[in-house]
């Protein structure tokens, strides 16, 4: 479940000051509050989730199992964003979700 997209390595590969750069202000952000890192990752699904980012839900989807997350927190919070985004989209993110949880 935690495999890395080939285009992210591809992207490492390709720039890797920029890739660096991008990881550590990823860190910097997980560990500026007092969040746990399941919590932090259902959150950054939401965030996927309302932008309507495929790659990024799929992502985050992975890194919510990896820590800890279940496949029904994971709808709820596609649940959660229903009256926010809407149907379709919601539906969207749902699939997206299972795409992961049911694929692997």
């Amino acid at each position: 479940m935690s495999q890395i997209p080939k285009r992210y390595l591809k992207f490492k590969e390709d720039y890797s000051d920029v890739a660096t750069a991008y990881e550590s202000m990823g860190s910097a952000v997980h560990n500026a509050g007092p969040l746990d890192e399941k919590t932090r990752a259902l959150i950054k699904l939401a965030v996927s989730t309302g932008a309507r980012l495929e790659g990024a839900v799929h992502s985050h989807v992975r890194k919510a199992v990896s820590a800890g997350a279940s496949k029904e927190e994971m709808h709820q919070v596609a649940l959660l964003a229903l009256p926010t985004i809407g149907f379709p989209s919601m539906m969207a993110a749902l699939t997206w979700i299972d795409d992961i949880i049911e694929g692997d």
